[in-house]
């Protein structure tokens, strides 16, 4: 046998020996020694198990509540889809409710009509109505008829009609021109439109006033009658602003009509005594 191994058993015998001849309470400081290296070794990996369980219950958790999230936004958006019908049924509901108020008091002979197309090409200029020649009205009349939006306020004048369908020059056009008075002054002027963009709100001008005219911002102005275009004393709009110029005074007139949500109109197919 070779040294080494026989040492190696002399070594193996007596660590047998040793072992077996120990007391208990030799035993029981050994154990006591082995479960104190161990024990920080067992918390920490006791510790660790509860982080991993903690982690995948978030883990499930969150999966979860971005599900649920998920459904809530899905809701709120058809809660807002059904909110947004429900105003643009209140505006329909209240537009028909103001034009029949407005065909029961008002003192011409109206016929009402739905406006169906703005021109995309010349915005604030001319409108189309469902209404034409099988209405009545003529296909190429020798005076415009005049038409109304249903505040009572001027919207401008139809000039053709087909079968189903009649064109509207709006007041707003730079080539409608329309005779009109201050409200409580004795200022005459006529009335033209504004270039405006896409977009913008339509706005009017009051040329050929006096330039010692005194005039405020929010002061009515009518129709006069003059020419018989129109009818007197309908609502065109108020002053905002007022300029003298060179020769003659001019307005700035806000409509007394919201153009950009035109949706029904009236044209007046006779007056009181006409």
């Amino acid at each position: 046998m070779k040294p080494l191994n026989f040492l190696a058993l002399i070594l193996f015998v007596a660590g047998l020996v040793w072992v077996f001849t120990l007391s208990e309470k030799s035993v029981r400081h050994i154990q006591q020694s082995y479960y104190s290296a161990i024990s920080p070794l067992i918390s920490k990996g006791s510790e660790t198990e509860a982080f991993a369980n903690k982690f995948l219950e978030e883990v499930e958790h969150s999966a979860d509540l971005e599900k649920r999230m998920e459904q809530v936004i899905e809701q709120r958006d058809r809660f807002r889809l059904i909110a947004g019908r429900v105003r643009e049924l209140e505006a329909e509901n209240n537009q028909l409710r103001n034009a029949l108020d407005f065909k029961k008091k008002t003192q011409f002979d109206v016929v009402a009509a739905r406006v169906i197309r703005k021109q995309p090409q010349m915005w604030g200029k001319t409108i189309e109505i469902d209404r034409g020649t099988d209405d009545g009205f003529e296909a190429d009349p020798q005076f415009d008829l005049c038409v109304l939006a249903s505040n009572g306020g001027l919207v401008g004048r139809l000039q053709l009609s087909g079968e189903q369908i009649s064109s509207v020059l709006l007041i707003t056009d730079e080539i409608s021109q329309v005779s009109a008075e201050v409200e409580g002054t004795s200022e005459v002027g006529i009335i033209v439109g504004r270039q405006t963009t896409f977009g913008q709100t339509p706005r009017l001008r009051l040329r050929y006033l006096s330039k010692t005219a005194i005039l405020k911002k929010g002061m009515k102005v009518y129709t006069d009658g003059r020419g018989k275009l129109f009818p007197p004393n309908i609502p065109i709009g108020t002053i905002e602003d007022f300029e003298v110029g060179p020769v003659y005074g001019e307005a700035e007139i806000k409509p007394a009509v919201d153009f950009t949500n035109l949706k029904n109109v009236f044209v007046i197919t006779d007056s009181p005594g006409g």
